[in-house]
């Protein structure tokens, strides 16, 4: 019978997003596909240097081996290199030990479609068109942004979110961008007890919520905070509808529009996804940064483009 993968947290990730391949695909850019395939071919057997998302996998796929005998976590590569020259990506999975056995290597093209049939919750990759497919297509993405920085040496994992646009739809945003932040506090005041619809990050966590559950509060491996430019009264619409979808998170802050960053600092975040650009260029400073380009806010920069 085949395997399935429906009662885990799957998270797709791309290779540049687990794996530094700035060399080779400098390669790419400078010489052709040809020179990058020959280039791969002759480093296959050189272990890759972690990328900016290899320290959140190492984590995710560690909560498997505290519950006993139970996997319940599954990290699968999608990548737009060819079977061929992942070859050199594979044999780096097995260097450094990650228990990822699964891969879809879609030779050029945008591997974005395999996403459904692996039931992943969440794609990380540093292709913003595969991101932006993704998201299109109604599953949670994100644009891991470079920023180098050496991660943190603790075993909990710790993912920040923002609110409006990531695990909440862009509703609000709307309401804010048009008619200003007066008007967005009214409306939010007088929808206080109608809950917010979901973003593209309420099934991501869920499911992060649900491996939570089984394990005591104190021994938990995963924490989770909620992140946002909201302040009261807009507080209120968002822990109802939290209260509603029957979802905990771990920390909610609440900065009416103060710089994240230090929060974010202070929160030691392994990984932060909001819709902002500008939010994310100031984070990724501090803290691993994934850019969610979905709502209103990425309507306009991508028209303005």
């Amino acid at each position: 019978m085949p395997s399935q993968l429906g009662d885990k947290l799957v998270i797709a990730i791309s290779s540049r997003a687990l794996f530094d391949l700035d060399d080779s695909h400098a390669v790419f850019e400078r010489e052709g596909l040809e020179a990058y395939r020959l280039y791969q071919i002759a480093h296959e057997d050189e272990p890759l240097e972690p990328g900016e998302a290899f320290p959140l996998v190492q984590k995710l796929l560690r909560i498997n081996s505290l519950l006993e005998g139970d996997s319940r976590v599954e990290v699968v590569l999608i990548s737009r290199n060819s079977a061929d020259t992942g070859l050199r990506v594979f044999n780096s999975i097995q260097h450094y030990g990650l228990g990822i056995t699964r891969a879809a290597f879609a030779g050029g093209r945008s591997p974005f479609t395999y996403i459904p049939a692996f039931g992943c919750q969440l794609f990380l990759s540093t292709h913003a068109e595969d991101v932006r497919a993704t998201l299109d297509a109604g599953f949670a993405a994100a644009t891991i942004l470079p920023a180098k920085r050496r991660p943190e040496q603790r075993d909990e994992l710790r993912i920040a979110f923002d609110g409006d646009a990531v695990l909440f739809s862009d509703e609000s945003e709307q309401v804010f961008q048009r008619d200003g932040l007066a008007a967005f506090q009214a409306s939010e005041q007088a929808s206080a007890h109608q809950p917010l619809r979901g973003g593209p990050f309420k099934a991501f966590l869920a499911a992060l919520n649900r491996i939570q559950t089984e394990f005591p509060n104190e021994q938990c491996p995963i924490r989770t905070a909620l992140v946002t430019a909201r302040s009261a009264p807009a507080h209120e619409r968002v822990i109802r509808t939290l209260r509603e979808w029957n979802i905990r998170l771990d920390e909610s802050l609440f900065l009416g529009g103060l710089d994240k960053s230090e929060f974010l600092q202070a929160f030691g975040a392994d990984l932060f996804f909001d819709d902002q650009e500008g939010h994310c260029k100031r984070a990724v400073g501090v803290v691993p940064t994934g850019h969610v380009p979905h709502g209103i806010s990425n309507l306009k920069s991508s028209s303005s483009a």
